[in-house]
């Protein structure tokens, strides 16, 4: 059996801390489950002010959300162009979508 690939998709500064804790909680379960973070609008800036050296290790960032809000990924957190694209394409490719 395949492991678990789940998307948790991160808009707002409180959804970027309910994905981290779901992500923390569904390795506790599931130990071999993909994870990803992806993080756009204004849980970009909370994830550049506020890391989590555990759930961070998930996190992709928005390229688009940090250009519009005039930020740098100083942290070297991994990045997509554009969320709703990234998210689109992993879905196709059978990831599981979870809006945190």
């Amino acid at each position: 059996m395949s492991s678990l690939r789940v998307l948790l998709h991160a808009p707002t500064a409180d959804s970027l801390a309910r994905a981290r804790r779901n992500a923390r909680n569904l390795v506790k379960v599931h130990d071999d489950a993909q994870v990803r973070i992806v993080a756009n609008g204004a849980a970009v800036a909370a994830a550049l002010a506020e890391p989590d050296p555990v759930a961070d290790s998930w996190l992709h960032l928005c390229r688009n959300s940090l250009i519009a809000q005039g930020l740098d990924n100083t942290a070297g957190h991994e990045e997509v162009e554009a969320a709703v694209v990234a998210l689109a394409e992993w879905q196709a490719e059978g990831w599981r979508y979870i809006h945190a």
